[in-house]
């Protein structure tokens, strides 16, 4: 059976259609690092990726059309800029 291998910056979904981007691979420590779309990051080893994704329950996903979901930003505030340029 052939099953989706981890690819730094590619995206994957879990059951339940939780998505997740590849964002580490560690040769030496047999490692994948994971990002969540919610910000988490976790580690999985090569094997535990290898029986899920053999299991089914990690397979292939598009990107997330709106990915900023990950990121920890802050809306700018306009008032200052519109302010600024006011003056």
């Amino acid at each position: 059976m052939i099953f989706p291998r981890p690819v730094v910056g590619d995206w994957y979904r879990m059951p339940g259609g939780e998505t997740f981007e590849v964002v580490a691979l560690d040769e030496q420590e047999s490692t994948i690092e994971i990002q969540h779309f919610d910000g988490t990051v976790e580690e999985l080893e090569f094997e535990e990726w290898r029986q899920r994704a053999e299991a089914g329950e990690i397979e292939s996903a598009a990107e997330p059309e709106d990915w900023s979901g990950s990121l920890d930003v802050a809306p700018a505030d306009d008032s200052v800029g519109a302010r600024q340029l006011s003056s």
